[in-house]
């Protein structure tokens, strides 16, 4: 018998039998929204790049919180769809836009650290992601709590880091913020399936909660790699 000699099921592979079809039209219509969102988040960090302005990440974070808050307090309808659309949009437009400064350092330390902590990012993304999907519902609910209270404590060690100025402490929180963003979209994606099984169909809203984790990633592995990298200049010297 050859072991190799073995045909791969694709049908069986994108098979969620566990997920209802209602919710898994609902799932497709929060990856397309996330699609949008990284495509007008990318042209707003472009923008940045193109423009260098330099309070952009201050005046673009208050920009988006409004949004987002905005956001939050529009109902979801099919009325409203298009207008909450819209704000999404804007949103990740300025979402985009507020990485302009942490792009700036990574292109003046190597250009090349940002396609490869976007790539990075894409597939621990992907892969946790589909592991969410692919897991026993409400498998990964219970790191909620787990996650929640390491947020806590790594604003907490954040702001005592603002008086302590410990680069040992600051990198503590990155590589642990990286580990935490990766139960997140675990949690995020289960979380998001049960609440589409019990009627909760806002799948603008709930392409935030993809789409925010994304964005969080992203940055800290951006962020971890441009260390790296000025390390290894030091030690060249």
């Amino acid at each position: 018998m050859n072991v190799f000699d073995r045909k791969i099921n694709f049908d069986a592979l994108l098979k969620f039998s566990h997920i209802s079809p209602s919710t898994q039209q609902h799932l497709k219509k929060v990856y397309a929204s996330f699609a949008l969102c990284m495509f007008v988040a990318a042209a707003g960090a472009y923008v940045h790049v193109v423009t260098r302005f330099v309070q952009a990440g201050l005046l673009s974070g208050l920009g988006s919180l409004g949004l987002m808050l905005w956001l939050l307090a529009t109902p979801h309808s099919r009325e409203t769809e298009h207008k909450r659309l819209s704000i999404l949009a804007a949103f990740a437009f300025l979402t985009g836009v507020g990485l302009g400064p942490a792009l700036d350092l990574c292109i003046a330390i190597n250009p090349s650290i940002i396609p490869t902590a976007f790539v990075g990012t894409a597939v621990v993304f992907s892969c946790f992601s589909l592991s969410a999907l692919y897991a026993q519902r409400r498998s990964y609910l219970f790191l909620g709590g787990i996650l929640m209270s390491a947020m806590s404590l790594m604003v907490l060690s954040s702001l005592g880091n603002l008086f302590l100025g410990s680069m040992w402490l600051f990198q503590v929180n990155l590589y642990v913020g990286l580990v935490v963003m990766c139960g997140f979209v675990l949690f995020d994606t289960q979380l998001i399936i049960e609440k589409a099984e019990n009627g909760d169909k806002d799948y603008i809203w709930h392409c935030v909660d993809l789409f925010l984790d994304f964005i969080t990633l992203f940055r800290k592995l951006m962020m971890i790699l441009a260390m790296n990298e000025k390390d290894k200049k030091k030690e060249k010297k």
